[in-house]
């Protein structure tokens, strides 16, 4: 499954990951003179996994973080968009708990295939389980100088990935992985490093999911990662996973006492393409397993999750419509007047312009979703000089680096 490799990124990277001397010249090319194409990003899942690229989830404990990668895992094994999430390409999947023992990740993964109706003749040969416990070491610990050394569990992983042709790993969770000081910057980007280096040369992605510190989750806040930043720094592709607020729950319909099943997956930082407008929501689901006995009748019931839409005010809100209201408001009034998202606003109003693209929605949902883009950042309020009025006001303006679309 793995595209070739380029050899000069090949032996670099090995060379970086064994500390040897790199070559004395940088490998500079002119510019002038590079016409040959630039091949694409090779993305796996969405805009979530990427070959080359180090990935991850923050979330608080409980959230839901392992269900959701086992069941992006299982997309991507089976080649089945499962959580809502486009998959440009099957592929060879390692999913390593470095938390929890052999069967509570059987336990997990059979709940996932329940749930979505997989059978093992549809991963076999496709999807690969560890829990290696301490038995594997980890990437990078302390040596007798107190100085980081790479360990054994960075060797285990690079012959496994060899060995079963694996394109995508996840290793669950990140403060497994080390043995190092999490708040030191510069011990954390050396396993970040290390990890980034084998994504490159194995031309694969690389998922470690991160605990949250203490503290409130806030969506899309990529510093709420527990130890240094340069964990998040470290990574291109980074999200957010909270539970849903009671002020959601409210706004969606949802009993308050069921808010805890719905999860949203934010972008903290993803600076290899434009940040989602809108969050992505999934529900967690518990799945009886029928593995039941004598002693205990009733068996497991374990998590999953499944995609789930904002019902009423977002639905049939695709990409491109949206994109096509944010232009017109982006665009302003024919007499050089901008769109207001004021209360009182009447000619300016914005939420007229997406009811003129969406006319099934009510008022009080175009005013929704006016509003939801202005707190997430997709609308900005700025001001400008009216040319009616002949005095400054205040205007919306879209963040383009937010908008919504297909990954290319």
């Amino acid at each position: 499954m793995n595209d070739e490799i380029n050899p000069e990124i090949l032996k670099l990277s090995e060379m970086l990951a064994t500390g040897k001397e790199p070559p004395t010249d940088l490998g500079e090319w002119d510019a002038g003179d590079d016409d040959y194409p630039i091949p694409p990003r090779h993305w796996l899942l969405g805009n979530v996994f990427c070959r080359r690229f180090v990935s991850s989830v923050i979330a608080d404990g409980g959230t839901g973080k392992t269900a959701l990668r086992v069941a992006q895992a299982l997309a991507l094994a089976t080649g089945c968009n499962l959580t809502g999430e486009y998959v440009f390409q099957r592929c060879r999947v390692l999913l390593i708990s470095l938390e929890d023992d052999k069967d509570e990740l059987r336990r997990r993964v059979k709940a996932a295939m329940l749930h979505h109706d997989i059978s093992e003749a549809d991963i076999k040969g496709w999807l690969f389980l560890a829990a290696p416990g301490s038995s594997a070491g980890k990437l990078m610990t302390l040596d007798t100088k107190g100085r980081p050394a790479i360990a054994g569990l960075a060797a285990a992983l690079k012959r496994t990935i060899e060995h079963r042709k694996i394109d995508f790993v996840c290793l669950d969770p990140f403060v497994k992985t080390h043995g190092l000081s999490e708040n030191d910057n510069n011990q954390m980007d050396q396993v970040i490093e290390l990890l980034a280096n084998l994504a490159i040369e194995r031309n694969i992605a690389i998922d470690v999911p991160h605990h949250t510190a203490k503290g409130g989750a806030t969506p899309g806040n990529a510093d709420r990662g527990r130890g240094a930043s340069a964990i998040k720094d470290g990574g291109r592709l980074v999200y957010t996973l909270t539970t849903m607020s009671e002020d959601e729950a409210e706004r969606f319909g949802v009993p308050v006492a069921d808010r805890r099943l719905y999860i949203r997956m934010d972008s903290g930082k993803v600076n290899i393409t434009p940040p989602a407008a809108a969050a992505k929501w999934f529900k967690l689901v518990g799945v009886p397993l029928g593995n039941g006995n004598d002693l205990y009748p009733a068996g497991d019931n374990v998590q999953t999750v499944e995609p789930w839409a904002a019902p009423e005010t977002w639905e049939g809100l695709t990409d491109d419509l949206v994109n096509r209201i944010l232009t017109d408001i982006d665009a302003g009034m024919p007499d050089g007047e901008r769109y207001s998202d004021a209360g009182a606003a009447t000619t300016r109003a914005a939420w007229k312009v997406v009811q003129k693209h969406a006319a099934k929605k009510t008022e009080k949902q175009c005013r929704e979703i006016v509003a939801i883009w202005v707190k997430e950042g997709l609308l900005l309020k700025e001001t400008y000089h009216s040319p009616v009025d002949r005095k400054d006001r205040e205007g919306l303006h879209v963040d383009d680096m937010k908008r919504p679309g297909k990954v290319t």
